[in-house]
């Protein structure tokens, strides 16, 4: 039976393929997979708010959009971005 040697260089390939597929896997699971803007009504479902509480989110700035002949697009990672800057750690 021959050995295989395996080099740094070979383990480094492979966690890069490993850490692409993982990544297209938890796309997949989140159902974005290659969708980079959202409308408006995709974008109150995802954050389960009313559009009242979206365009007071566009108006004080809180996030960013852009509108292309009357239709407000927002930039999926930039409203995942938004969630981070805004989450709340309880300390006990």
């Amino acid at each position: 039976m021959a050995a295989t040697i395996i080099t740094t260089e070979d383990l480094m390939e492979f966690k890069v393929e490993l850490l692409e597929d993982i990544k297209a896997l938890l796309q997949d699971r989140n159902g974005h997979q290659g969708k980079k803007w959202l409308k408006s009504n995709e974008v109150r479902e995802l954050l389960g708010i009313s559009p009242g509480t979206l365009q007071n989110l566009r108006i004080n700035g809180t996030l960013p959009f852009t509108k292309i002949g009357g239709v407000l697009y927002y930039e999926y990672h930039e409203i995942m971005e938004v969630l981070e800057r805004n989450k709340v750690h309880n300390r006990i």
